[in-house]
């Protein structure tokens, strides 16, 4: 059974900083692409960053660039997002989401899914 779950949300200041875990089981966690995507209350899921298998490429969101790192660890089966100088309109659910071979922000690319952890930034 396929599991990711995501944790490190919670609530910080406009400029504060926040790193995301994702802990996958039940898949070759090594052979997917991973990505992390946000919604926001009223808005469209929206791919935030991705990273190749072994994690030696990455891409971001243009709103993101600069202030997030997407990492993994095979070993560990874990994701991460470190998310740095937060601003008010990063506040949305986040979530982990694994795809077979593309270092894309599309969601439709995705096959599992997290449930998602809360990030709220206030100003």
């Amino acid at each position: 059974q396929v599991q990711l779950v995501e944790s490190g949300g919670g609530s910080v200041q406009a400029g504060g900083s926040l790193r995301l875990s994702c802990a996958a089981s039940g898949y070759t966690y090594s052979k997917y692409y991973m990505g992390w995507f946000r919604q926001a209350p009223g808005k469209e899921r929206e791919g935030v960053a991705a990273i190749t298998t072994g994690g030696g490429t990455t891409f971001y969101a243009d709103s993101v660039k600069g202030r997030f790192t997407i990492s993994r660890d095979n070993a560990k089966m874990t994701l991460y997002l470190q998310m740095n100088s937060l601003k008010p309109e990063d506040t949305a659910m986040y979530y982990c989401a694994a795809n077979p071979g593309w270092l894309v922000l599309h969601r439709g690319a995705y096959t599992y899914w997290g449930q998602g952890t809360q990030v709220t930034v206030s100003s």
